[in-house]
């Protein structure tokens, strides 16, 4: 439980750098910033555990986090540009 609430605010934080590294015009706003950098978190811890970066019980490291904000803005931006 304390790996999932360490990821949440790791993610937080990790999502409002990822939006100043990301290249191009974001229009998302900063609750949905801060969304996609929790998701990109999560998708660090458990993709690192899945591969076996990490032990169980562990989350991944901050930048892990950014790393996996970038890509889940990316593919954001990628769906948002279509519609």
């Amino acid at each position: 439980m304390w790996s999932l609430i360490v990821a949440i605010v790791i993610g937080f934080v990790a999502g409002l750098i990822a939006r100043a590294i990301h290249p191009g015009e974001d229009k998302a706003g900063f609750f949905v910033t801060a969304a996609l950098g929790i998701a990109g978190s999560l998708l660090a811890t458990y993709g690192g555990r899945f591969l076996g970066l990490y032990p169980e019980g562990s989350s991944a490291g901050f930048i892990a986090s950014i790393i996996g904000a970038i890509i889940i803005l990316f593919i954001y931006n990628l769906i948002a540009k279509k519609s």
